[in-house]
């Protein structure tokens, strides 16, 4: 099989079995595909997979508590109202990847949530519409099995850029789907492909 079994005798992912990263372990552990049905949760997850873009997730993840602080908790309504002057605070701000494209995105990104408030379905909901409201259990033995991108994240993607979305291409959309629990793909034999398996 796929999975790769750690010192503790858990076969996991072979990405999540590495056990020099205590962060990145915990979370394919206690996290990864795990549904999320919380508007600030996705909002955040969402960001910060577009913040990890040319960047290892790893690098993300040690960065998460520095993001939290840095934008407010991921409160879009607060978020939506940032200026020039936090704009130059984040780019100062070495607890986040200070990159202007990808603060300006995350910005933009909060005043979409709030546009989908008012007029449309909330955001939370209308990302589940992509996978008709229930995860998708994939069934992969092995990480080659599983594609960068889908039909559905290709959707997805389009659907959020016309909604204003940045950084949410088919690539960034299918690991957001993954990471937020709307695609179970963790290996056939790994622990958690069956413990995710639960309601949100």
């Amino acid at each position: 099989m796929g999975g790769t079994v750690g010192g503790d005798g858990l076969r996991r992912c072979e990405w999540g079995a590495a056990e020099t990263d205590a962060v990145y372990r915990a979370y394919h552990d206690e996290e990864w595909g795990v549904p999320i049905r919380d508007e600030r949760r996705l909002f955040e997850l969402l960001c910060l997979e577009g913040a990890q873009a040319g960047l290892s997730w790893s690098t993300i993840l040690h960065r998460r508590d520095g993001y939290r602080r840095a934008f407010d908790a991921w409160d879009p309504e607060r978020i939506a109202r940032y200026g020039e002057l936090d704009v130059a605070r984040l780019l100062g701000d070495v607890g986040i990847v200070r990159n202007r494209a990808k603060v300006a995105a995350t910005i933009g990104n909060a005043r979409a949530v709030l546009e989908m408030r008012d007029s449309h379905a909330p955001f939370a909901d209308h990302l589940w519409t992509f996978v008709g409201g229930a995860q998708i259990v994939n069934r992969a033995l092995s990480m080659a099995e599983i594609p960068p991108d889908t039909e559905t994240s290709r959707a997805m993607s389009a659907d959020l850029k016309r909604r204003g979305f940045r950084f949410v291409g088919p690539t960034i959309c299918y690991a957001f789907m993954q990471s937020a629990g709307l695609v179970n793909d963790h290996l056939v034999d790994c622990f958690r492909w069956w413990q995710v398996q639960q309601p949100a």
